[in-house]
């Protein structure tokens, strides 16, 4: 679709925002963050929290790494760890924020108008805002990308209620099962957002070497293989870079 013309006239910031509130709605990543915040909810009524801490959580920390750790850690671990956990976890988004800043850039947008956007910016805001902000208009983007972020973020908190009143009503066994939703969710995502060779070929190995790490019962399972597939794939990719420069 092509870009609209950037001398167009504004739409309404409210009618922006339901635009692009309806953007979100209609992504795949509003259902997939329906299940995987389904798993969450299940989680945190394990742990003992109620549904409105849930949901106050989603609202507040929107990271499911971020809320799972916040879920399981909070019981048994030091305040100031859990937030040190939780903040580590959350730097990843600092490039997600950092790729969009230039895409909000127009006349009469302040600095105070991006924290907003900022705190809305998930990995499923941030890929869909990529994808969709670079076609609106730039009066528009702002709102356009608050009301995408707000409908994403109703997934969650839809899904989240749901997995805790599911969890606290079935049986012992079909509540357990919720949980795999969360993994499965990730899983899906990534698999979606794998585009270039080097991500498949990190994500493949990422399948191989997990299971076996978990076997070897090496502890931070998720590091070691993050670690060993991602550097195997970077060599890779830098081999078959190498590879087609030599035979340039």
């Amino acid at each position: 679709m092509d870009a609209p013309p950037q001398d167009s006239p504004a739409s309404p910031p409210l009618r922006t925002f339901v635009r692009g509130a309806s953007a979100g709605v209609r992504s795949v990543f509003f259902y997939v963050l329906i299940g995987n915040y389904v798993g969450l909810g299940a989680l945190s009524y394990e742990f003992g929290f109620s549904i409105w801490w849930m949901v106050a959580s989603t609202l507040l920390v929107w990271a499911a790494p971020a809320q799972v750790i916040l879920i399981s850690t909070l019981p048994t671990a030091a305040l100031v760890e859990v937030a040190l956990a939780v903040t580590l976890s959350s730097v990843r988004f600092l490039p997600m924020v950092a790729a969009l800043i230039p895409l909000f850039k127009a006349p009469g947008v302040r600095q105070r108008d991006l924290l907003l956007p900022m705190h809305l910016t998930a990995i499923s805001v941030w890929v869909e805002g990529m994808r969709l902000v670079p076609q609106q208009p730039r009066g528009e983007r702002v709102a356009f990308y608050n009301g995408l972020g707000v409908g994403l973020m109703g997934a969650a908190v839809i899904g989240s209620a749901t997995g805790y009143v599911l969890a606290a009503q079935l049986p012992p066994l079909l509540a357990a099962t919720l949980l795999f939703f969360t993994p499965m969710a990730l899983l899906m995502s990534s698999a979606r957002n794998a585009r270039a060779l080097l991500d498949r070929v990190a994500f493949a190995l990422g399948l191989v070497v997990g299971p076996i790490v978990a076997w070897l019962s090496l502890g931070l399972d998720l590091m070691w293989t993050g670690l060993i597939a991602g550097t195997i794939a970077y060599l890779i990719h830098r081999w078959r870079e190498s590879r087609q420069g030599g035979a340039a």
